[in-house]
């Protein structure tokens, strides 16, 4: 074993009782949930013949074969962020989606060279926090996009930026659909390419990671900040209660 880079150094700036070195033991589950893993499909055009809801339908089958247990937002309705109360019930049936789901399949087309209104609307409905709850955080997330025209990842791209954002744990792969007209047939089945086969790989990526992280995500997404930001809320609200 080699020696420490840092022996004995000093921590100033750091708060020791709030400092919990990550371990192999706390990534141990004693008892793994058994249930069949829940995802939440998104997708991002309300056409007749949406290619992003055809390729959402063809990962949740995927999924389903897999052994997971799915469902599909139909966002027809869904009123613009701030156009509606949150008690809208297009608002509340995603809202209670999103905090079912352990992982999600999010899709869009590229319209202008960035995801739909549509796509971006369904996330924004989606709170950051609720209450103590956050419904996203710890939860995966796998993105995909179906193109009119040539291959672009500008849709995933951002995407990816967004499922950071909400603090979820966006798989390394995504799947990208060319000519997404070309890739269907006429019953809304996918034909057999390599954009279907990636599919099949994104989809087996995200079961792999949503069992091996959902038992223990809120362990994943503990952060010093908070711990230290709630220790310093709790101590406020003691020393007010002694005033």
């Amino acid at each position: 074993m080699s020696e420490p880079l840092f022996p004995q150094a000093s921590l100033p700036a750091l708060q020791p009782a709030l400092f919990e070195p990550p371990t192999q033991e706390r990534l141990s589950v004693a008892a793994p949930a058994r249930h069949r893993p829940r995802f939440l499909l998104l997708y991002g055009s309300l056409r007749e013949r949406s290619y992003s809801k055809l390729a959402v339908l063809e990962a949740g089958r995927l999924l389903e074969a897999m052994g997971a247990e799915v469902r599909v937002f139909d966002p027809a309705g869904l009123p613009l962020v701030d156009g509606a109360p949150d008690t809208h019930p297009k608002v509340q049936e995603l809202r209670a989606l999103a905090q079912w789901s352990e992982g999600m399949v999010w899709c869009s087309p590229e319209r202008h060279g960035a995801m739909t209104g549509l796509m971006k609307t369904q996330i924004d409905w989606i709170p950051l926090s609720s209450g103590a709850v956050r419904p996203t955080q710890g939860k995966t997330l796998a993105v995909m996009q179906v193109s009119g025209g040539s291959q672009s990842f500008n849709a995933v791209n951002q995407m990816r930026i967004l499922g950071r954002w909400m603090r979820m744990l966006t798989i390394p792969n995504q799947s990208s659909v060319a000519k997404a007209f070309q890739e269907f047939d006429e019953a809304g089945r996918m034909k057999p390419s390599s954009y279907y086969d990636r599919i099949v790989d994104v989809m087996e990526e995200l079961m792999k990671f949503t069992l091996l992280t959902r038992d223990v995500s809120p362990y994943l997404v503990d952060r010093y900040s908070e711990r230290k930001e709630d220790a310093e809320a709790l101590s406020r609200r003691v020393n007010q209660a002694k005033i």
